[in-house]
Order: C-alpha cells, then structure tokens, then sequence
C-alpha cells in the first residue's frame, strides 16, 4: 500500500471557486444598453379661428354668350375661314355656301322687278290718258275705273317684285356666315364639299362661346337654397365683390382651384317639383380662357361661419373605433393621449369641440408611435390662418 503524499495539495475546489468568481466580475461588469434618444415631432398649437363652412354642389360651366353657328339656306359648303378652337372676333368670315343658286334668283327676281316697273308705267300712261276723257264724258266712268285699277294693280306687282328680290338677296347674303360676337369657335360639324342646311346634313355648324366670364350652372336642394337665402338674403350678391370671403369658389376637375372668385348672378323663379331642386347661374371671371364651356366642376360656397372656435390639422387626430384621439405634447415636453370631441371639418382643418384648449400643442405626425408618457422634441410647424385659400383647398 502506497503512503499519501503529505505535501500533496487539491486545487479542484479552488478552481471552481476562481471561476466563480471570475464569471460574477463579468456580470457585474456589463454595461447596460443606452436608451433611445428623444423623437423629433413636429407640432401645431391649438388656435382659435373663424372657421367658414362650406357647401358643395356640382355643376357644369357654360360660355356667358353661346351662340350657335346655323346655315339658313341649303348648299355646298366652299369655304372655312377660322381655325377650329381659336378665338374669332364679331363680324368675322366663318362660312361660305356656294352661291351660284341665289345669284340666279337674285337675277330672276330683278327681272321681274323690271317686268313690274314695265306695267306701272304702261298702267300710269293709261289713266293718264283717260282721266281727262273721262272728265270731257269722252269715255264712260267704267273705263276710268278699270284704268285706275289697272294702275293700283301695277303698283302692287312693283311692291311685290321688289320684295322678291329683297328676299333673294337675303338669302344670297346668307351663304357668307360670319361670326356674331367675339368668342371662341369649337369644332366644325361639316368641312368643305359637304351638302349642308338641309336635313340630314348639318344644319348647326358650330357654337361661338364667350368664355369671359364663364357661367357655371348647378343646383341646391330646398335645405340648402333655405341656408342659402338665410345668410346670404339674396342671390344676385351685386354688392358682393368677386374676390371676397363671401364669394364662391369653383373647383376643377382636377381638383385645382379657380384663380377668381364668383358670385351668383341668376336663379329659376321656382324649386322644380319633380327634383325639388332649384337651378342657379354663377358667374367667374376667366381671363386667361382656362375655364372651356362644357366642363363639369364643383361649386363651394360659405354655408356658416363658426366664429372663434378651436381649429387644428386633420392629420393631428388619430380614430380608432369610433373615438378620436389626439397627443397633447405638455409644456415639459412629455406626451399625453387624450380623447377629443370633433366638430366640423373645413379643408385642412377640423374644429375641436371639446378636449383641447388654445395654446396647447399637438402632434402633428408620428401619432402611431407616440403613447402616454414619452418625451419628445417638439419641432414647430406653422399654423396658417384658417379662413384663408389654404384652409378652404
């Protein structure tokens, strides 16, 4: 049996125990992660406005003067002398007819003009000639009063030849068409070669539209033309400069607004029974001619004006399941969701009726990443006057 080695030592338990201790250092030295910095949020300030109230209603623009382009005689057409979507000006040349025909009547009408003055001065020489008999008992009073009557018979040939020829050259007059006020001309119905002015052929050869102003014509049910005559008190608003708050304003099809305001100019006398809607002209100023007839667009009038109501951006409000909610950012820069009431929407703003207070601020974007409780940086965003161009886009 061999001897233990007195001077033998275990290191087993040391070792564990060092490593132990070397695994608690490392614990103890980890760092902890760095918090995330603050977000940057821009904000807008809850302000109070006067607030306009729109109503909206859909028309279509007409020329202030349309005038169609009609052939009154029958003919070939030889000549066009405009081009198709241009500007004309009152007493222009549009049209040409061939006048051929009507040259041949006009010629046949004066000679039967002729004819006529032939007969009245046979007819004149003759009562002149009986008359003194008739006085000398030389002829019988018959013959004087058939002489007389063949004089007044005469006279009227002559007024009657004379009309006929008045009425050729009225027509020869029509085959030259020209523009009857200034404006633009559309699209041809008929190009030169083609019969014309008689059915089926073209009969309306074009339309001259003065598109300066430009009428817009649409429609407001009872409620709204009630609304309407209310604020308004009448519908002509003459004293009503076009480029006032109080103006209308028209939208493109585009979505683009109207440089000029307008104003309403004209009305049915009453509601149509079958729609129970009521007709209305409103009149813009389009001195750039952008506005064409024909176009469709919508017309946006101030229905009320809410005065001195709390206004913010619409993005600012965030709907989940029928509430509305908003972040207030706090004056030490912290966040807090709270629940607002809504009220009407106008443009790019919406008035608050309640939950928010002039002053305070809201966020405007990040509104999903943002809860109770965060601190942020609030970056300003400017806050455009409400009843502008800017809130009514």
């Amino acid at each position: 049996m061999s001897a233990t080695n007195p001077h033998r030592v275990s290191f087993a338990p040391t070792a564990t125990a060092l490593l132990l201790c070397c695994l608690a250092l490392g614990a103890c030295e980890k760092k902890t992660p760095p918090s995330l910095p603050a977000l940057e949020i821009p904000v807008a300030t809850v302000s109070l406005a006067d607030v306009p109230i729109y109503l909206e209603m859909v028309g279509q623009t007409m020329g202030s003067v349309e005038i169609p382009i009609r052939t009154r005689v029958d003919g070939v057409l030889e000549g066009m002398y405009f081009t198709e979507g241009s500007l004309v000006t009152k007493g222009q040349p549009l049209y040409a007819i061939d006048p051929s025909t009507y040259q041949s009547q006009v010629v046949e009408a004066q000679g039967r003009v002729a004819e006529a003055r032939t007969g009245l001065v046979k007819a004149q020489s003759d009562l002149n000639r009986i008359a003194p008999l008739a006085e000398m008992n030389a002829v019988s009073q018959q013959d004087l009063d058939a002489a007389q009557a063949q004089f007044e018979a005469a006279k009227g040939s002559l007024q009657a030849a004379e009309a006929r020829l008045q009425q050729a050259k009225i027509e020869l007059s029509y085959t030259r068409i020209n523009a009857p006020i200034d404006g633009v001309i559309g699209i041809s119905a008929a190009k030169v070669g083609e019969y014309v002015g008689m059915s089926p052929n073209p009969v309306v050869l074009n339309k001259v539209s003065q598109i300066d102003p430009i009428k817009v014509r649409f429609a407001i049910n009872e409620r709204e033309y009630l609304r309407f005559r209310r604020r308004l008190g009448t519908f002509d608003q003459a004293e009503t400069p076009e480029n006032s708050k109080e103006g209308l304003i028209l939208i493109l099809a585009d979505g683009s607004r109207h440089e000029q305001m307008g104003k309403v100019i004209t009305s049915n006398a009453a509601i149509d029974p079958a729609t129970g809607t009521l007709t209305l002209e409103a009149s813009f100023p389009n001195p750039n001619g952008l506005v064409l007839s024909g176009q469709f667009a919508r017309i946006r009038g101030v229905e009320n004006v809410l005065k001195q109501v709390a206004v913010i951006p619409n993005r600012a409000i965030k709907e989940s399941q029928g509430l509305f909610e908003v972040i207030v950012i706090k004056t030490d820069n912290t966040t807090e969701l709270r629940r607002v009431t809504p009220g009407p929407v106008s443009g790019k703003f919406r008035v608050i009726e309640e939950g928010l207070k002039p002053g305070e601020r809201v966020a405007v974007e990040g509104l999903q990443r943002l809860s109770s409780g965060m601190t942020v940086i609030p970056t300003t965003e400017e806050n455009p006057e409400p009843y502008n161009s800017e809130l009514e886009d």
